[in-house]
């Protein structure tokens, strides 16, 4: 619902932002074991990361964006600051197979504290977040990260 998306290789036809996709029926794709064929290799493709499952049951505690549209822009801007905050615990996972000098390590501790907070996310707290200044840090961190990874 939340993603707009394009009619061109990747999907078969135009859907905006916001609009449930009309292969959608309740909560299931109609056409899911056979996406490519009919067009959609853009949903084969992309991942949530686990945000969207987050952003119903915990961000918005079970709420129906079917039953209630006003849900619609909340949620997609919810989606859109988590499946962030996923892909940047995802980075930060993956790095603690480095060796790291101390102060990288603290850093990637802190990191993980504030992208995966003790407290379930709220509609608020993701705003705040969004505004926080969290992903310049990690964006810091990456670059600092760099010399420590082997080319491949």
């Amino acid at each position: 619902m939340a993603l707009p998306f394009d009619k061109g290789e990747a999907f078969a036809r135009d859907k905006p932002a916001l609009h449930p996709c009309p292969n959608l029926v309740g909560h299931g794709c109609t056409i899911h074991d056979r996406l490519e064929p009919a067009g959609y290799r853009g949903c084969v493709l992309y991942d949530c990361l686990g945000a969207g499952q987050r952003v119903v049951q915990e961000v918005f505690a079970g709420a129906d964006w079917q039953a209630d549209a006003t849900l619609r822009a909340p949620m997609a801007e919810a989606l859109g600051i988590l499946r962030r905050i996923h892909a940047a615990l995802e980075l930060l996972v993956t790095a603690e197979s480095l060796t790291l000098p101390e102060a990288l390590a603290q850093e990637r501790q802190a990191l993980i504290a504030i992208f995966h907070p003790e407290a379930r996310w709220s509609p608020e707290s993701l705003r705040g977040f969004a505004v926080s200044g969290a992903d310049a840090r990690l964006r810091g961190f990456l670059a600092a990260l760099r010399p420590h990874v082997a080319p491949p």
